[in-house]
This record gives structure tokens, sequence and C-alpha cells, in this order.
């Protein structure tokens, strides 16, 4: 019996039935993690003690018939940006080293309260910044895959621990593809919620208003499982939106007989890898074939985008860590000459590379004789880029097209030139700002055996209709497999 190779919902069922316990499960989990972490990295933090008295907590109350939900009982790991009560929470910088929130985030207590176990705090890119889990503070995390590869990011650990088995399914946060891109590298399904479907109280914020907290899974049953339990109106999120229809699970069928899928010409230019373009557009071909209509036309204002996104999200950013100065929380400098000294040696210490350089940009871009220039036009240049979109939505039900430019890049190959692994972004982060749902399928490999992912991205609160299509295309798919743990090239 490999318990690992179910997926969330399987083993919630077997729970159930008494064909297994919660403690068998998460000893599981941390027997894998014992095995392959050494040389995966995908948490920061882990929680086995707390883990398996929580288990045995849960499993008297889904004995007794409290807990009867979809995912009570399986093992999760969190993304480590969000607030854990009791548990270390660092972004995986230097400067949150030391702090240990004394409350959740709302979608991890959403979690704990259907009767999910966490396991852990998962491996991120330094403050969410980056695209490849390289930038953490706490070393990089390898593709399980190939450990020569990254596994995407931001949200890299979370993907790779559960493309790993180390864990039933992960939370991710999502500013312009975390959750998408590194489930394409990681031949796993993510999905980015349209924007205030999921609370982001308790999210330790880069850019406000791009964030998106959403699930990292191993089909998409378990995917609209999960956002079942984390979309909600929370009062503490002033983002948050009410709304009615999150029976996710009801839109798990078979059928996408007449739904109108647009292709943009503009996602299948130069730059695009040909693995990558072949898999995707086989996936199209594929959805037409059971009845969905298929065909190409014109996203504009697509080259705009990074430049918009990464204006935006760097001024965000600024602003949001501000509140890091060795103060109020974390990691203060040990010798320092008076309070603005400690402010900056701890800042200077605190934080890596990547994070310096988009503090820096976002304080360039907000500052006076900049701010018209720089973050207004980018203001613009996003509301013109909600507009396009709201037009495309005019004609279809969803946008077909590829996560990322090429499969999984070699460990070491982006930081070198960050311009080039911004430019990574390109047909995630329009996303992010015009607040839409997005999901990542695995819909392929390439020569190297590494995972290409198919996205699809549908108006806002259209997370019914994506999953639909991604369930039909899934089922026609078949296995996908799992990692067989290799040292390619």
């Amino acid at each position: 019996m490999d318990m690992l190779a179910w997926s969330a919902v399987e083993l919630a069922a077997k729970i159930k039935q008494k064909e297994v316990t919660v403690k068998e499960a998460v000893d599981a989990i941390f027997s894998r993690i014992e095995e392959k972490e050494k040389d995966l990295n995908c948490y920061v933090t882990l929680e086995k003690e707390k883990a398996l008295k929580k288990a045995e907590e849960v499993q008297k109350k889904i004995d007794d018939g409290t807990l009867t939900g979809a995912l009570a009982g399986v093992p999760v790991a969190v993304k480590d940006n969000m607030c854990t009560e009791g548990i270390l929470t660092t972004c995986s910088s230097k400067i949150l080293s030391n702090f240990i929130p004394t409350y959740n985030a709302e979608a991890v207590s959403a979690l704990e309260r259907a009767g999910a176990v966490m396991i852990g705090k998962t491996n991120m890119d330094e403050f969410a910044m980056g695209s490849t889990t390289e930038t953490s503070a706490y070393g990089e995390t390898k593709n399980p895959w190939n450990e020569n590869h990254v596994p995407g990011g931001s949200s890299g650990g979370s993907a790779a621990a559960v493309a790993a088995g180390e864990c039933f399914f992960a939370l991710g946060s999502d500013t312009g593809g975390s959750i998408r891109q590194p489930a394409s590298f990681c031949g796993v399904v993510g999905m980015k919620p349209t924007y205030g479907t999921v609370s982001r109280y308790g999210l330790i914020a880069y850019g406000s208003s791009l964030d998106q907290i959403g699930p990292l899974t191993k089909n998409v049953e378990d995917c609209a499982a999960v956002m079942e339990i984390i979309a909600s109106h929370d009062k503490k999120d002033s983002t948050s939106l009410k709304r009615e229809d999150t029976d996710f699970t009801s839109a798990l069928k078979e059928d996408v007989k007449g739904l109108r899928i647009g292709i943009p010409r503009d996602y299948f230019g130069d730059g695009l890898d040909g693995e990558v373009r072949a898999a995707v557009l086989a996936a199209a071909d594929a959805l037409k074939e059971q009845g969905a209509v298929v065909e190409e036309f014109d996203l504009s204002l697509v080259e705009y985008a990074i430049p918009a996104y990464y204006t935006i999200a760097s001024a965000e950013a600024s602003s949001n860590l501000e509140r890091f100065d060795g103060v109020k929380y974390g990691y203060r400098t040990e010798q320092f000459e008076g309070l603005h000294h400690m402010y900056k040696k701890t800042r200077s210490e605190g934080f890596g590379a990547e994070v310096k350089r988009r503090i820096m940009l976002g304080s360039f871009v907000l500052s006076s004789g900049y701010y018209d220039a720089y973050y207004l036009k980018a203001l613009r240049t996003k509301a013109l880029i909600k507009k396009a979109f709201d037009q495309a939505f005019e004609k279809y039900d969803m946008i077909l097209g590829p996560v990322a430019p090429t499969t999984a890049p070699g460990l070491g190959k982006s930081l070198s030139d960050p311009l080039k692994m911004y430019l990574g972004d390109i047909y995630t982060i329009s996303v992010n700002l015009a607040g839409l749902p997005g999901i990542s399928v695995p819909c392929g490999k390439d020569q190297k055996g590494l995972p290409v992912g198919l996205q699809l991205i549908g108006d806002c609160f259209g997370e019914k209709k994506l999953l639909r299509a991604a369930y039909t295309y899934e089922k026609m798919r078949g296995d996908f497999g799992i990692p067989a743990f290799g040292k390619g090239e």
C-alpha cells in the first residue's frame, strides 16, 4: 500500500473508512521527509511533535463524527510567509529568523478547522521575491524531477514538497505567478484565485494589491476541495470578498462542449521554448476534440505587463517592508551607534540582495519627481491591461497559454541575470495585475523529463469554469506520473 501515491481527497476518504489512521498518514509523510529532505530542502521548519499531537485530536473528531470534511486528517504544508501561531515564520529571510507569531493566518485557521494537519513551513524566495526559490536565506530548494534544476518560485518549497510526496497538498501565495509557475516546473496543480477570494489576513505582505493565497495539489479534484475550505469572506481583511459560489467541487465535470477558449498569439511569439509550445498547443487540441471552441486572438498590451508589474510590486514592497527595522520584531544587529545606524545596519544585514534591489527600485519610483513618471503610469497601464482582458472575456470563457517560456532552468542560471528572471514572468503577471483567477495543470514533459504546465485564465469569479476545463483535460491526459528523483544532466 503506497499511501503517498494517494491524492488528498482519497486519503481523507480512506481515513473516514478506517482503512488508515491520521497518525499513519503523518508518519508516512515524515518518513518521506527524512528520506528526501536533505536533497530537496523543501522546508524551513518542521513540526513533527505538534503534527502527531494534532493527528490524535483530529482522529478523535473524525471518529465521533465532528469532522466530516473532504480533507479531514490530511497532512498539509504551509508557505513560510503565512503566520502560524507559536511556529517560526521567517519569509525565508534572516530579518525574521526569530519571529514567532501569536496568531494564525486566516487561511491556515480555515484548514485547521477543516481538520487538516500542518506538518511544517515550506521554503520560498525571500519575502516571495524571486522565481526560483534560490533567494532564500535557508538555501535553495531543488526540483524533485531533476535536482540540478530549480523548482520555480516563490512558492517553490510548497510545489516541490507536493511533487516529492513530502505533503499531500500545500498552500502557496501568488503575487505575479508564484503559485502557477512552480506548479508548472514541478508537475503539480496550482491555482491563483480571483483577488479577494481568500483572506490575506496573516499573509506577510509583498505587493498588497497583487498577493493572493492559493492551493498547490496533486490533481484538480484536490485543488477544488482546498479552494472550498480557504475561500471565505473575512472581516479582518478589507479586500476580502463575499462570494456565494464557493462550491468548487461541483465544477468537477468532464464537459467542455461549447466552451469558448481563446489563445493569445502574443503568448506564442519569440522567446517561447519549442517543446513548451508543442505541449501547450497539444493540450488545446485535446480540449478542442472534446467539443471546446478554440481560436487564436490578439491580446494587446502584453509587452507592458512586466514593467507595470515590477514598478507596482516594488513600490508596494518598499512600503510593506518598511516595518522590518529591528525595533518591533525580528532580527536586530548586535553592535550599533544610535537609532538610525541600528536601522541601516539591521536592514543591511537582514535583507538579501534581491529584496534590497526591489526595495531600492520601489523607493525610487515612489520618490518625489519620479512618482508621476513611473508609479502613476504603471497604475494607468494596469487599468488598461484589465480592460484588454475584459474585452477578451466578452468573447471567450477563458484564455489558454503557457505558464512560463521554458521548463525549469538549471540551478544558478537565473540569479546571475535578474532581468532574465523577471522576463520569465511574462505569462503570469497580467493575471495578478487584473485580479483574475488562473490555474496551472501539467500537460507534458520536455526531453530532459522536466514538466510543462498549461495555464488557463478566467474572468473574475470564473474559477468553476477553469476547474471544469482543467478537470476534463486532466482526465483525458491520464496519470502524469511522479518524479524518479534522478540527478539528470
